[in-house]
């Protein structure tokens, strides 16, 4: 398992990664509480199957890291997960999002 971070206070995202044999696992959370709203499974030459929970826009930064992982890894990716800032602005969401991008950088 191996850990980044990107960002600092309510702006800090993160995901785990686990190998599970060839395939990728990412666990995705940051804000001011993880949780999980989405969960996004991507294979390659196959459709991107997303769920998102009701209520939350967690795949909205989920589906772009798996599409990413999958790429990179030429396998199958699950990740899974969620970010929540209370009462965010469009300001604080904008800032999540640009650092939940360059968490990109780390996979």
């Amino acid at each position: 398992m191996s850990q980044s971070t990107v960002g600092e206070g309510k702006y800090k995202v993160f995901f785990e990664k686990h190998f599970l044999d060839d395939e990728v696992i990412l666990i995705v959370g940051g804000g001011e509480r993880s949780h999980v709203g989405g969960v996004v499974i991507c294979e390659p030459g196959q459709p991107v199957q997303v769920y998102g929970l009701s209520g939350h826009h967690d795949i909205e930064v989920l589906q772009p890291l798996a599409l990413a992982a999958c790429r990179k890894y030429q396998t199958k990716v699950t990740v899974l997960g969620g970010i929540h800032i209370d009462h965010a602005s469009k300001e604080d969401i904008r800032r999540v999002v640009a650092n939940c991008k360059k968490l990109h950088d780390h996979l």
